[in-house]
């Protein structure tokens, strides 16, 4: 326990293909997304529950989110902890379907208030995430959690486990109509999806992108040992509060999760400033982007928490939404992507080439130029988007259908990543037959 950085094994890498399909399927429902508020406009933020937004919701954290974070664990579990993941391109062609039929037709239960279509998707979410959290627990089993990012992925699945439970039992109670407080159910499925799944993993993996593609000093070993157990008690409080009606507990609970995650995000903005490369790249300031949104949406769940009625303010929940999942966590994975596609690229053409051809440089395969161009695009839409909870009607359509653009953007610049990466691998075969001449 004398180290936060975990070991990399970059020879048990699966196969390009299998995270890959997630990477290049995550951007297209983002811009689903968006199109989805163009068409919407001012409807979508009036409320939170309005089925524009419930279905908006969804696109970003199953189709991008959780297309991305399924993806990017079948990459890193071999990588990180060593573990046997066994026909991972297997495993990620069933993930990748369930995953993304289920979030559709989930989407379209919300949008069109269908119940077949809600009980479909949640059961379809269900079993597909039933089938990654086994292999991913078989691949783990006997694996020791020798660092936090180990012991990270691992709280994290079991995160990942309560929030698709908690989703599935509310796509089937609106389905059925049976009677559930859904209301308080539906801000503890929020709060173990965004604290107990996404943040306890993307603090897993900042712990190793970080320091590896920032070049920052490694995290400190206390604070990366305990942020993912303090964020678990916090969750856990909530759902004592919930279960037994508790409402202080609830409300100390939300506060408790909001410090660790200022906590963490202070952090990694001090480890930042310390930074060897002088530069910053577009992942640097997607990061802070991410950090700075972050802090603010976590600012407003304290203070909701000591003042409850701060949550009823005309527009607060939205403005939240928008701050920690299209300023927080998208930032966050993009700026990843930009970093973890030309790496697994260049590492697996690499590998092929061995010492006889030289694979081509990141920059080359991921032009700076190209993705500085998609994040201005996203900053503009990240901008409007929030301007658009005060001037739904004015700019509503307008901030859909940049973010859709943005996002489409994005969704180009990895395809043309992955168009020169099979190029260079004609290249280099042709390179390699003629040197056996």
């Amino acid at each position: 326990m004398n180290s936060s950085k975990a070991v990399l094994s970059f020879e048990n890498a699966p196969p390009f293909a299998a995270p890959l399909r997630f990477f290049l399927t995550a951007p297209l429902f983002a811009v689903l997304a968006g199109l989805l508020v163009m068409i919407e406009g001012p409807a979508l933020f009036a409320s939170r529950w309005t089925p524009g937004a419930l279905a908006a919701t969804h696109l970003l954290t199953v189709g991008f989110m959780l297309q991305v974070m399924l993806g990017a664990l079948i990459q890193i579990l071999p990588v990180v902890a060593g573990a046997d993941l066994p026909r991972p391109l297997a495993l990620a062609r069933a993930v990748h379907v369930g995953l993304s039929g289920g979030g559709l037709l989930l989407v379209v239960g919300f949008w069109f208030g269908q119940p077949w279509a809600l009980e479909g998707g949640g059961l379809l979410l269900g079993g597909t995430a039933s089938l990654f959290l086994v292999a991913m627990l078989f691949a783990l089993r006997g694996v020791p959690s020798t660092s936090p990012t180990i012991r990270g992925l691992k709280f994290a699945l079991l995160g990942l486990a309560v929030v698709v439970a908690l989703g599935l039992l509310m796509a089937l109670a609106l389905a059925e109509g049976w009677a559930l407080p859904l209301p308080l159910l539906a801000d503890l499925h929020a709060g173990w999806g965004l604290g107990g799944w996404a943040g306890i993993l993307l603090a897993a993996m900042a712990y190793v992108v970080v320091p590896m593609f920032q070049l920052t000093p490694a995290y400190p070993v206390r604070p990366s040992w305990w942020f993912p157990l303090a964020v678990l008690v916090a969750l856990l409080g909530w759902s004592c509060g919930v279960v037994f009606e508790q409402a202080w507990l609830v409300r100390l609970s939300q506060l408790l999760a909001a410090i660790a995650g200022l906590a963490f995000a202070g952090l990694t903005l001090r480890l930042q400033a310390q930074r060897r490369r002088a530069k910053a790249d577009t992942t640097y300031r997607y990061w802070q982007l991410g950090l700075s949104a972050s802090i603010a949406a976590l600012l407003m769940l304290a203070i909701a928490a000591l003042w409850p009625a701060a949550s009823e303010l005309p527009g607060w929940t939205i403005a939240f939404g928008i701050l920690i999942v299209v300023g927080g966590f998208l930032p966050f994975i993009i700026g990843m992507l930009y970093k973890i596609v030309p790496f697994l690229a260049w590492m697996h053409l690499q590998n092929y080439g061995a010492t006889r051809v030289m694979a081509p440089p990141m920059p080359k395969l991921l032009p700076d130029v190209e993705i500085n161009r998609q994040m201005q695009a996203y900053g503009v839409a990240f901008v409007l988007l929030l301007a658009a909870v005060l001037l739904p009607d004015w700019l509503g359509r307008l901030a859909g259908l940049a973010f859709a653009v943005a996002n489409g953007g994005l969704a180009w610049v990895l395809y043309r990543a992955v168009g020169r990466y099979r190029q260079a691998w004609l290249d280099m075969t042709l390179k390699l037959a003629i040197k056996k001449r």
